[in-house]
């Protein structure tokens, strides 16, 4: 089979994801070595506990909609 043939066979995903690979294995990551600051560390944990109040598209539609 042809790389034509193959590239119009691959989902639109899947090529997002070669290209992205492609491109960390070129430059890298530009985060890797890098660290979270205490502060935010705590933020992230705070906001995952947090209770919120969700709201599902139906009910937004029917409010606003």
């Amino acid at each position: 089979m042809t790389k034509i043939k193959l590239l119009n066979q691959i989902s639109l995903d899947k090529l997002n994801d070669l290209i992205e690979q492609k491109i960390l294995e070129i430059i890298g990551d530009p985060d890797y070595g890098l660290e979270l600051r205490p502060d935010f560390k705590k933020e992230i944990i705070r906001r995952l506990y947090k209770k919120t109040k969700r709201i599902s598209h139906h009910e937004v539609m029917k409010k606003f909609g």
